[in-house]
C-alpha cells in the first residue's frame, strides 16, 4: 500500500492541495470547518508529512528531543530519568507534542543529533541534561537558534534558560542531620564526576565537612549504576577507618551499597547509616526503607516542557529555580553505635 499524499485527502475532501497544505500548516486561507475535516481526513488515512516537505513548509513537527548521554540499559533501571520523562509526556501530551529521544554515547554526538533533527524539522525544541562546564552543546544550540530549556546547574548557558534544583543547600541538610545522629566519619558516592551537578555536590559536601571539623569526609566518583556504586561501597567499607555513614548520589547505587553493607554482615543503621537521592519507590521496597533526599521529579520535568513551550511559542522564559529536595529520614539512619556495645536484633523483614 503507497503512502497517503496530500493529493489523496484533496480528493477526498473536495478540494485544492493548497487548501489540504494550509490545513495541515496551520496557515490562513481556509475556513475552520474545512480546516477540522481535512485533518480528520489525515488521520482517518494515515498521512504524515515528510520531513523535507516539512522543512520547505516551515511548518511546526509538533516534537520536542531529548538526547541521553548514557548506557542504554541506564533507562531500565534508573528510576529518575523514567520520572523526568512522565513530567515531560504531561505537559507535551495535553498540547499535542510528542517526545523524541535518542541515547548517544558521547555530547559530541548529541551535538550531531541537533544539528539532523532542526535541519530535517523532525523538532521544534529540545530539553538538554547533564549540563557539564563549557558544555559544547550550548554554544551550538544557540548558533543553531534552536529553542532549549538546560535541565541542571545553575551554570553558563547563556541566552538558553535552566531550571535547577539547590543541590548545595540539600546536601548540606544532609550531612548536618547525620552529624547530629553523632557520625564524624562520613563519605559520599558520587555520580559521573563532569557533571555540573556532581560537581556542586561534592563542592557543597566537603565544605559542610570542612566547617563541621569532618577531616576524614571523602568522596568516591561512580556512575550511577549499581554495580559501580556496590564497588564503591566495598572500596569504603574494607578500609580501615570505615565510615559510619554513606550518602548516595542516586537511589539505584544507595540500594546496591545497602546489598554490599548486608553481604558483609554489617547492620543498617547499627554499623552503618544510609541516605539515598531522588526517592524513588526503591527507597521504599527495601529493608530497611531508606532515608532519602526527595523531590517532585515528575514535576521537575512537567516544569521544563512547561518553559521549553512557551519558548517554542516565542515567549521569553528565564532561569528558575526549582524545589529543593527535602530530607525524608526512614529506617536506614540512626545514630552510630557506640564501640563495645551489642548489635539489636534485626526485625524480620
Amino acid at each position: 500500500m503507497k503512502r497517503p499524499t496530500i493529493a489523496d485527502i484533496a480528493r477526498r475532501a473536495g478540494v485544492s492541495k493548497g487548501a489540504v497544505s494550509y490545513a495541515l500548516n496551520g496557515q490562513p486561507g481556509v475556513s475552520e470547518a474545512t480546516r477540522q475535516r481535512i485533518v480528520a481526513i489525515a488521520q482517518e488515512i494515515g498521512f504524515n508529512p515528510n520531513s523535507a516537505a516539512r522543512a520547505l513548509s516551515g511548518a511546526s513537527a509538533r516534537a520536542v528531543g531529548l538526547t541521553l548521554c548514557r548506557p542504554a540499559r541506564m533507562l531500565s533501571i534508573e528510576p529518575f530519568f523514567m520520572g523526568l520523562i512522565s513530567g515531560f509526556e504531561s505537559e507535551l501530551a495535553a498540547r499535542s507534542y510528542a517526545l523524541t529521544l535518542q541515547v548517544v554515547a558521547t555530547p559530541e554526538l548529541e551535538v550531531e543529533v541537533y544539528r539532523r533533527w532542526w535541519g530535517e524539522r523532525r523538532i521544534d525544541g529540545v530539553i538538554v541534561t547533564d549540563l557539564r562546564e563549557n558544555d559544547v552543546r550550548i554554544q551550538v544550540l544557540q548558533q543553531l537558534q534552536l529553542p532549549a530549556v538546560v535541565i541542571g546547574g545553575p551554570g553558563d548557558t547563556g541566552r538558553i534558560a535552566q531550571i535547577w534544583s539547590d543541590d548545595a543547600g540539600a546536601i548540606t541538610e544532609t550531612v548536618r542531620y547525620l552529624v547530629a545522629l553523632g557520625h564524624r566519619r562520613i563519605a559520599r558516592v558520587s555520580g559521573l564526576p563532569d557533571l555540573l551537578h556532581t560537581q556542586t555536590r561534592t563542592r557543597a559536601f566537603h565544605e559542610v565537612c570542612a566547617s563541621l571539623g569532618l577531616n576524614e569526609a571523602v568522596t568516591v566518583p561512580s556512575d550511577y549504576t549499581g554495580e559501580e556504586g556496590g564497588r564503591a561501597t566495598r572500596r569504603l567499607l574494607i578500609g580501615n577507618d570505615r565510615p559510619t555513614a554513606i550518602i548516595y548520589d542516586n537511589d539505584v547505587m544507595a540500594v546496591a551499597g545497602l546489598a554490599v553493607a548486608q553481604e558483609m554482615g554489617l547492620a543498617v543503621p547499627g554499623d552503618l547509616s544510609i541516605v539515598a537521592w531522588d526517592d524513588s519507590p526503591l527507597c521504599s521496597l527495601v529493608h530497611p526503607p531508606l532515608t532519602a533526599l526527595t523531590r517532585d521529579i515528575a514535576e521537575y520535568g512537567a516544569h521544563a516542557a512547561r518553559e521549553l513551550l512557551a519558548a517554542i511559542d516565542g515567549k521569553q522564559v528565564g532561569n528558575v529555580e526549582a524545589g529543593a529536595a527535602h530530607l525524608t529520614p526512614r529506617g536506614s539512619t540512626a545514630p552510630p553505635r557506640q564501640p563495645g556495645s551489642a548489635a539489636p536484633a534485626q526485625p524480620e523483614p
